[in-house]
């Protein structure tokens, strides 16, 4: 069913925003392995998160919902998990996928993995390599060990000493958690700086980690045989999610929002460093500590933005950010280069072609140049032509950045269709309406 937006605002009040997706995963993930209960507030009830639940609650860990967002994991300790009677179906979701994998190769499990036609079509290579080299077995994948596959894992894990060949932070965190299944130390080490969400998280479930540096690289350790304990877990909102109506409020012209305990890790400020560099209006409010993660409530009002160079090393802290950037470009005065967004090419979809192809349907000028995104802005003031229908490959975060430039495009814009968006953020078009925004279903026309 496509769906269509239309030029609506000012975007006023406030905005819950869904948990984490980053904090969810392990939250549940962790939990299931350490002993004792975990008790988790504010989990991201997406259908990527749930996939996981599901996966963990298959291999032996009690999982139960006390309320909204709240959960309890009953945790079976070390070795304490069993394989699944049935394949792992993790939809659309590569952080769980990638996640589990490690947790499956570090416990010596064996599962198959499987999920939907996206899913299927991303290549698993850059995390089952290095499993692979801790003892892990794969089977049954298909060509550049695409889903679904069958993986077998050691008991022990061996551990590893592993220079990280790009920049990310699922491969990393699967390779830390099969390290927990090992008799020694696995070290990982990142010359870029990815999310360190995983190992906030293991520090906080009582496991062996020093996190150190030398010369330019960041060395990861962790020590295997040592027991996590249950925790309680409270999810931050999620940035990645924050990001489409802090767009909208930026953009449309009165806008006056709040968003409410947001995370602000380095590691995922990118986005909001970028948006201070253009002229954004936003302000940090109420700074604190949540869980192990720093925390704000985020004041947006509408600005006036300016295109700027964006350099290739912020873009492992702003990945997932990138297609509602482009639109924040689209709106600015001057023009926005965006470099090293290779990355984007392995995502749900190809989302630079997505984002490319998504702003040219709607008037606006944009090019790639190898690895780089450039677009040229519409100018602070100026409409962005609109009346487009975006293809988004089924990809929750192309759907939501494109009804997001519909609410502040001169004719609606329309996207082929919205059921993805729950992966992510299952109330986004209610959240949105709920604002002033103008989301139909159909479309609309011009």
């Amino acid at each position: 069913m496509p769906i269509s937006a239309k030029k609506s605002g000012p975007f006023c009040g406030e905005i819950i925003t869904p948990g984490d997706k980053s904090i969810s995963h392990p939250a549940l993930i962790f939990g299931a392995m350490a002993r004792g209960t975990t008790s988790i507030s504010g989990l991201l009830e997406g259908e990527d998160v749930m996939a996981t639940g599901d996966a963990v609650a298959a291999m032996g860990a009690e999982v139960a919902r006390d309320g909204v967002g709240k959960y309890t994991v009953t945790g079976v300790g070390q070795y304490g998990l069993r394989d699944p009677a049935a394949p792992l179906d993790l939809g659309n979701s590569g952080t769980g996928a990638r996640l589990l994998m490690g947790l499956v190769a570090g416990q010596g499990l064996s599962a198959s993995f499987d999920g939907d036609a996206s899913l299927r079509s991303r290549p698993m290579g850059r995390v089952l390599v290095p499993l692979e080299n801790m003892g892990a077995r794969v089977s049954g994948a298909a060509e550049n060990y695409r889903l679904p596959l069958m993986l077998s894992g050691s008991v022990p894990a061996i551990p590893i000493d592993y220079p990280m060949p790009v920049a990310s932070a699922q491969v990393k965190s699967a390779i830390l958690l099969a390290g927990l299944g090992a008799i020694g130390t696995t070290i990982v080490r990142e010359r870029h700086p990815t999310r360190d969400h995983t190992e906030r998280m293991l520090a906080h479930f009582g496991a062996d980690i020093d996190i150190g540096q030398e010369g330019e690289d960041t060395i990861i350790r962790v020590s295997g045989k040592n027991p996590l304990s249950g925790r309680e877990i409270l999810v931050p909102g999620d940035p990645s999610s924050a990001a489409f109506p802090l767009a909208a409020a930026l953009l449309a012209p009165g806008s006056d929002l709040l968003l409410p305990g947001i995370m602000i890790n380095p590691t995922r400020a990118g986005l909001l460093t970028t948006l201070l560099e253009m002229g954004a209006e936003i302000a940090f409010l109420n700074e604190r500590d949540a869980g192990g993660e720093p925390v704000a409530d985020l004041h947006v009002k509408a600005s006036a933005l300016r295109g700027i160079e964006v350099p290739a090393a912020r873009a492992p802290s702003m990945i997932d950010e990138y297609p509602i950037l482009a639109i924040l470009a689209a709106a600015a005065t001057g023009t926005t280069i965006m470099r090293g967004l290779s990355e984007l090419r392995v995502k749900e979809s190809d989302r630079l072609e997505a984002v490319l192809d998504g702003l040219r349907v709607n008037g606006v000028a944009a090019r790639a140049d190898g690895d780089d995104l450039i677009v040229e802005g519409c100018g602070s003031g100026a409409e962005i032509p609109g009346g487009g229908i975006v293809a988004t490959h089924m990809d929750h975060r192309i759907a939501m950045s494109f009804l997001v430039m519909g609410l502040v495009s001169n004719a609606p814009v329309t996207i082929d269709s919205a059921e993805m968006i729950a992966t992510s953020f299952p109330d986004f078009i209610g959240s949105m309406r709920a604002l002033g925004a103008c989301i139909e279903e159909g479309d609309t026309g011009s």
